[in-house]
């Protein structure tokens, strides 16, 4: 561990609420990440709430769907239609999930210290981040690994040099990613489902970028 590493883990340490999760501070094991997804009652992060959610392990090129983490969880208002249209989780669906503090506790015994990755994860790490700081008095503090900027570097490498410029057009949708890059696409908006394709998507990428 560089000595920068062991500052911030000690500043971490210090500032962390609950020394219960120190263990979310250790050295990740090596070659591990968590995929995760979730789905949510919208798209605001400071009023929206998140209904379900879907991570699964990653040990260096195998996804491990034996060890898979789904849950439901009870949002404290209701669902709003155009939501359920979207990820069809209607209201009766999520009214017996877990309460969220505790959908969080399962969720970051889960993930420990390994890297997180995702599509889109910087919405779904702020959504985590807002529920988890009560416990932790500090949001996700995992390494997070974009799938969308690995492939955006992936493309940008193959572009001719008079194309590479900043803000090159790339389609970064996700499913035209996964189609570019011959991955099996299984049903969207299901949150392990979502974590799956995204986990297939790192380990494809990081093939490509000789990793692993």
């Amino acid at each position: 561990m560089s000595p920068f590493a062991r500052l911030r883990r000690a500043w971490l340490q210090y500032h962390l609420a609950d020394p219960a999760f120190a263990f979310l501070l250790d050295p990740p094991p090596p070659g591990e990440w968590v995929a995760l997804d979730c789905e949510t009652t919208g798209l605001n992060v400071r009023s929206d709430e998140i209904i379900a959610i879907g991570a699964v392990r990653i040990v260096g090129q195998r996804i491990l769907t034996s060890e898979r983490l789904e849950l439901l969880v009870r949002p404290d208002k209701g669902v709003p239609a155009d939501s359920v249209r979207i990820h069809r989780l209607r209201e009766r669906d999520v009214a017996q999930g877990l309460p969220l503090a505790d959908a969080m506790r399962q969720l970051l015994r889960f993930i420990g210290s390994r890297p997180l990755v995702g599509y889109f994860l910087e919405f779904d790490v702020a959504m985590l981040n807002r529920a988890i700081w009560p416990l932790l008095g500090m949001g996700l503090p995992q390494p997070k690994i974009e799938v969308s900027a690995l492939y955006y570097e992936h493309k940008f490498r193959q572009l001719p040099p008079y194309k590479q410029q900043d803000n090159a057009d790339i389609d970064l949708r996700f499913a035209t990613l996964m189609d570019d890059l011959g991955l099996p696409r299984r049903e969207a908006h299901d949150a392990l489902n979502d974590a799956v394709m995204a986990a297939l998507a790192f380990i494809k990428l990081r093939q490509l970028h000789g990793a692993g």
